[in-house]
């Protein structure tokens, strides 16, 4: 039995949508969802309380990041990520496999793991399926993710063969080595921008007992048509009484069009780096409130937002904080970034539920100029 498990509760008769729940060991959380990100144990500039009161669900930290600084060993005396970082709902760790492949020159691939200089002094670092399960174990999270290669792109279809190939290998070791009856472990799809290596992928690792299923390699710079090509020809053969999520994606113009072909979970950091530059998320697209013409514009980020940010504060102060490079600044917009998204889910799952979710997508998408 999984320690963490998926509950299909309804899907969109015209769409794929889906609505469930997925239970973990930290409680049950409905889907479709957003993840906040907090890579090094932390969502930037952002409180646990603050998650909750947002709507936080689950969050994601960083295996690689944190197996570099401060240690698995060190997260594990502590007692685990929950306690380290005191958030007591649930949390994913994904396996630092996207991580070490963005290296580039800095890394070499083989069979056995991958070994790389580290980006904070430059020392040589080894990961493998095993290493990375077992820091994944330390670190505590409810889900932990297989140590996959992240293809780039864009890539042949040899090399994308081989590395798929590789990526079922992996995580086979990945499962035999894990050990964890309060942690479940996802799988990775892979295949590159090719339908058949989807295929493929999802028939390997559907062989093998993984509580979910991560789609990744994608939204890795191809144009979006080609990946919601390539989404629609991998969620069709997966598994429905299993999670599916798509990593790396967090536009709601993009988690909306993966809902509709079936996907359950999201996480980017896209919500609070872009809040750091200035940049607001708001239901017809972007605002940049660093922009002159928000110099005297005294109107809340998105009107009938009620985020604190929102209540409380206008573009001109915030364009003014910015300005004034004052910290408060960026939690401000990632308060409002993270918010506008945790609530864009929650509308999804409320309309699925409705039997408006095609109604809803139009409308949305009417008004959203960002496509």
């Amino acid at each position: 039995m999984h320690a963490v498990t998926y509950e299909l509760i309804k899907e969109c008769s015209r769409t794929g949508a889906r609505l469930g729940k997925l239970h973990t060991p930290h409680g049950t959380f409905d889907t479709p969802m957003f993840m906040p990100v907090g890579t090094q144990a932390t969502v930037k500039t952002i409180s646990p309380e603050e998650l909750y009161d947002m709507g936080s669900q689950v969050i994601l930290s960083n295996t690689y990041h944190l197996f570099l600084r401060p240690g698995e060993a060190l997260v594990k005396k502590a007692g685990g990520l929950h306690k380290f970082m005191n958030y007591n709902r649930g949390m994913l760790t994904d396996s630092g496999g996207f991580q070490v492949f963005s290296l580039g020159a800095m890394r070499k691939i083989t069979e056995e793991g991958v070994t790389f200089r580290s980006h904070i002094d430059g020392s040589k670092k080894f990961l493998s399926p095993e290493i990375a399960t077992r820091v994944q174990e330390d670190l505590g999270a409810d889900i932990a993710m297989a140590f996959d290669e992240c293809i780039p792109y864009p890539a042949d279809f040899e090399y994308a063969k081989r590395s798929t190939n590789m990526t079922a290998r992996w995580a086979k070791r990945c499962l035999d080595t894990h050990n964890s009856e309060t942690q479940s472990m996802f799988g990775i799809v892979q295949g590159g921008m090719y339908p058949e290596l989807r295929r493929m992928s999802v028939e390997q690792l559907g062989e093998l007992d993984f509580a979910g299923y991560g789609i990744g390699g994608l939204s890795v710079g191809e144009p979006k048509d080609i990946m919601y090509d390539m989404l629609s020809k991998t969620t069709v053969y997966m598994d429905k009484q299993k999670a599916r999520y798509l990593m790396g994606v967090g536009t709601p113009d993009c988690i909306m069009e993966a809902v509709s072909l079936g996907v359950d979970m999201f996480d980017c950091v896209f919500p609070t780096r872009v809040a750091r530059n200035g940049t607001a998320m708001t239901e017809t697209g972007r605002l940049v409130v660093r922009n002159a013409t928000y110099a005297e514009d005294f109107l809340p980020i998105e009107e009938g937002c009620n985020c604190y940010t929102c209540r409380n504060f206008s573009r001109a102060y915030i364009r003014h904080l910015f300005k004034a490079e004052e910290i408060f600044a960026l939690r401000l917009l990632t308060i409002h970034n993270l918010h506008f998204l945790l609530r864009f889910t929650t509308k999804i799952r409320e309309a699925i539920a409705n039997d408006t979710f095609p109604e809803f997508k139009a409308s949305f998408f009417e008004n959203y100029r960002d496509k």
